[in-house]
């Protein structure tokens, strides 16, 4: 929880920052109202911000329906009486205001104004803070700009989200920047809903706010180009869109179950029940704990920065498992984490590490990669805009999040080596393919793949 400049003397203005789904969300204090913008799945900081300034919520803000995360919006409206409001082209299924170019909010001595842009989706709003004096003193732009970046406008082309072209929105996003935001002052102050690593842009800024003057200057996308060459630089090298995407839609335009209540729904099972064979078990411990003893089956997704996203990424919405984790806290953590993407209802069950661990990886000796690489079947798990520059020559590419679907693509006359840019996704990898090609040799190259990014290896 970061505090940022406030607009004036009379208003706070809070971020929240959600490292691991490198989300930021908002609360605007003007005396003892509160408004927030696009919370997380966890209501709890936002009531313990109101609590500490003993200011009551009052209004809640979406500035579009979200794909990467959660929101606690409708728990957060019911449990402090709160009004929701968000744009009438959300096609909300919870109650609501509407809330569109021309609607405005008071907030004790300051406004909220609408501001459409879509762009990133068809109903994205931006919000604009207005002081007592009428000046635009910030803007919250949700996911249609970023520092220095704009949101990508290729998440909403699924049948069951409108079947939105991605020229269509990047077109409305050309024209959401350059018409709407800016023509803003150039010391409006810019809090976007994302930050560094999100999957909603491409190449955004580390620093997680900035003002329209200086986005001006060194935002690529707002760089004076005709729109036609905006939609071409804008719709390349677009990462991967993760699996829970449309899901994440689905749900929070309905609004998601409270948060605790989903959490303490999911089932606690005993380190030695017996699980579904057909169900599959997602394995959080460290990849070293993974190799030495797992299930059969079993698939390693480490407990760290970005576990929600791998968990959306390489398992879909509506599959069931089991999520494994060798301590207690280390449990509940992962169950959370789970959470935040909605995940939670899927959970068969949660159990520590059993006793008996069947299976065990092979260790590799990294010698031999050194000096005979073409006797491995080696599996390149890099996204498609990372690996334009192959690390070994004659390396198959398969994007993790496509793995367990191309499994059988894997040939498996030599022992098979997997690789990734830092380690973490390789043990995802690696144990996926353990489990999908069965007497097959899978090797895990971990984090020593650093050693053959120097220089690649032919």
């Amino acid at each position: 929880m970061s505090p940022l400049p406030s607009s004036s003397t009379s208003v706070q203005i809070q971020q929240f920052y959600d490292k691991g789904l490198a989300q930021a969300s908002y609360a605007i204090r003007c005396g003892r109202q509160v408004a927030l913008i696009d919370p997380g799945r966890d209501p709890q900081p936002y009531y313990d911000f109101s609590d500490e300034h003993d200011a009551r919520i009052v209004a809640v803000i979406e500035t579009h329906t979200h794909a990467d995360f959660i929101s606690s919006h409708l728990e957060i409206a019911e449990e402090a009486g709160a009004t929701i409001y968000c744009s009438k082209y959300s096609k909300a299924l919870y109650p609501h205001d509407t809330f569109d170019d021309g609607d405005r909010i008071n907030l004790g001595s300051v406004e909220l104004h609408a501001l459409n842009t879509p762009g990133h989706s068809p109903d994205s709003i931006s919000v604009l803070l207005m002081d007592d004096g009428a000046q635009t003193r910030a803007v919250f732009t949700g996911d249609t700009l970023f520092v220095g970046d704009v949101g990508r406008p290729d998440l909403r082309e699924d049948a069951a989200l409108g079947n939105h072209q991605r020229e269509e929105l990047a077109a409305q996003l050309y024209r959401s920047t350059r018409q709407r935001l800016m023509s803003l002052p150039p010391t409006t102050r810019v809090y976007p809903a994302h930050g560094p690593g999100s999957l909603c842009g491409k190449v955004t800024s580390p620093e997680l706010d900035s003002t329209i003057g200086k986005e001006l200057k060194t935002n690529y996308a707002l760089q004076a180009m005709s729109e036609a060459e905006f939609v071409r630089v804008l719709l390349e090298d677009q990462p991967f869109v993760p699996k829970y995407f449309p899901y994440g839609v689905a749900l929070n335009k309905l609004g998601a179950q409270p948060f605790e209540d989903s959490v303490r729904a999911v089932p606690r099972l005993q380190s030695d029940a017996l699980l579904a064979n057909d169900v599959l078990v997602v394995d959080t411990r460290p990849a070293p704990s993974f190799r030495a003893g797992h299930l059969e089956g079993a698939i390693n997704l480490m407990d760290g920065g970005k576990f929600e996203t791998w968990l959306g990424s390489v398992v879909g919405p509506k599959e069931s498992f089991y999520l494994l984790a060798d301590s207690q806290i280390a449990l509940d953590t992962v169950i959370r984490k789970t959470a935040k993407i909605g995940y939670e209802t899927n959970i068969r069950g949660a159990l520590l590490t059993p006793a008996v661990l069947p299976m065990t990886s092979p260790e590799l000796d990294l010698e031999q990669v050194r000096q005979h690489a073409d006797d491995f079947t080696i599996v390149d798990i890099r996204n498609t805009n990372e690996n334009k520059s192959p690390i070994f020559a004659n390396a198959l590419s398969i994007p993790l999040p496509e793995l367990r679907e191309r499994a059988h693509e894997v040939p498996t006359d030599k022992p098979i080596l997997v690789h990734c840019a830092g380690g973490y996704r390789s043990a995802a990898g690696a144990s996926i393919l353990q489990a999908a090609l069965p007497g097959a040799a899978v090797y895990d190259l971990g984090e020593a793949i650093t050693e053959f990014q120097k220089q690649p290896v032919h």
